[in-house]
């Protein structure tokens, strides 16, 4: 993926890491456009440059709407990034998780499935293009409290494996940023988990790799390789009783 001279939107860049990208990749040279649904949050990053547009990720008809508008204003765009995401505890024990299950489903499966393909004819159309998808260190490495939330990753990192391989011979490249626990407001009091990688340190490293590494099929900082690679290396074991001893995250 090329840093500059594109056309980039962004449902979910209002805040956490989405914003802390759109202001970096805006600063490089592109033209940013950042999607969410809260009024205040869509006002304070409009405040930091890139334009805004409201729509809700886990709505399949605001999906529809609001992306070929986003087409109509902005027809040069030509990178995706899915970003939206909640991330929620759940007691798989109780019937009471499936609500939750549910939105995690809509909203980190569902919503990027369905942005993808509002906007593949479009950026098929055009001469370089990227679809910058999400995923997590948890795709990986499961974190006891959040079972939906680490399946859902899972299959973003599948999907994009698989339609990497359907866009081979196009115009259209698919990156996939595997985040580790990253110092935002996805969970409550997680902005300030110390086990955590500060939001800065990350966007700044992810950055770096985008720019050295434009071929790359995974940006992955480094501190994600130890939930990345535990099958690899053999310790898989220990990497999950590592990880979920020290998560602050309340476990059911």
């Amino acid at each position: 993926m090329n840093t500059t001279g594109n056309t980039i939107f962004i449902p979910g860049g209002t805040r956490g890491i989405g914003l802390a990208l759109a202001t970096r990749l805006q600063a490089r040279g592109n033209t940013v456009i950042v999607g969410g649904r809260d009024t205040a949050a869509l006002e304070a990053a409009a405040e930091r440059g890139p334009a805004t547009v409201r729509i809700d990720t886990a709505d399949a008809a605001s999906i529809a709407v609001v992306s070929a508008e986003v087409i109509e204003r902005f027809p040069e765009v030509n990178v995706l990034v899915p970003m939206a995401g909640i991330m929620r505890a759940e007691d798989w024990r109780t019937p009471g998780f499936l609500a939750d299950a549910e939105a995690v489903v809509t909203t980190n499966m569902l919503g990027p499935i369905r942005l993808i393909a509002a906007f593949t004819e479009h950026l098929q159309s055009r001469p370089d293009a990227t679809i910058l998808t999400v995923s997590s260190g948890l795709a990986h490495t499961p974190l006891r409290a959040t079972a939906t939330y680490n399946a859902s990753k899972a299959a973003i990192h599948m999907l994009s494996e698989s339609i990497r391989l359907q866009f081979a011979g196009t115009s259209v490249s698919v990156v996939e940023l595997v985040p580790p626990s990253v110092q935002t407001a996805l969970m409550p009091g997680h902005d300030e988990d110390p086990h955590a990688m500060p939001l800065d340190e990350y966007a700044d490293e992810t950055m770096s790799l985008l720019e050295s590494q434009p071929d790359a099929h995974e940006i992955q900082v480094e501190r994600v390789k130890f939930l990345r690679y535990g099958e690899v290396r053999g310790d898989y074991d220990q990497v999950v009783e590592t990880l979920n001893a020290l998560e602050p995250i309340a476990a059911p």
